[in-house]
């Protein structure tokens, strides 16, 4: 972990989980319940995790207890609204942000990634994975002086993380085929016993 440059994990946790059935983030994966994966890896590349959600005492039960809850103010708007509301709370240099149903990420991978944040140049504001011509904004990073170009944004009507990033200074983080494998999330029922059975 790179202590030059202070970094918090901001996991949004407040989807509504409709295509598959159940609470994702309370889905088991290899025995451990998703979000508490997704949990235990960021605390490995993080000095500190948020879990932003509009149903903290769902999940305090069952995370560890060192992980902080954000109450989201504004569900069901999306993820874009989702990492403002993070960046109005985190004084971090940077936020990792994550999805909360991302069971494949790999330690190694953000470890890697996040080495290479200090030499960042101070006018990108996010450092993101691209591939296909389409952003994976939801396993990147954002710095705190992102927000009132997000505000902005948000405040026209807009909630598309493609198209916000398209208006801000981005660095692309190249992606492989360990990369691509890690960024998987699970949808749907049939999605997760397919990674379950290759793993």
């Amino acid at each position: 972990m790179d202590n030059t440059i202070s970094i918090t994990a901001l996991i949004l946790a407040g989807g509504k989980s409709s295509r598959m059935g159940q609470d994702k983030a309370l889905m088991l994966w290899n025995g451990t319940l998703i979000l508490e994966r997704v949990c235990q890896v960021a605390a490995e590349c993080c000095q500190q995790v948020n879990i932003l959600t509009p149903w903290p005492d769902r999940y305090q039960a069952i995370v560890n207890k060192k992980y902080k809850f954000l109450q989201e103010s504004r569900p069901g708007e999306g993820p874009l609204v989702g990492l403002a509301e993070g960046l109005a709370e985190i004084t971090a240099d940077w936020i990792l942000l994550l999805a909360c149903d991302l069971p494949l990420l790999e330690p190694e991978i953000l470890q890697n990634w996040v080495s290479q944040l200090s030499h960042i140049p101070l006018h990108i504001l996010a450092v993101v994975p691209r591939r296909a011509n389409l952003w994976e904004p939801l396993c990147a990073f954002y710095r705190r002086e992102a927000l009132p170009d997000l505000h902005k944004f948000i405040q026209k009507g807009e909630r598309s993380f493609q198209a916000w990033l398209k208006e801000i200074p981005v660095q692309a983080i190249p992606v492989g085929e360990k990369e691509a494998r890690m960024l998987w999330n699970c949808n749907t029922p049939t999605d997760l016993q397919q990674v379950v059975d290759l793993y």
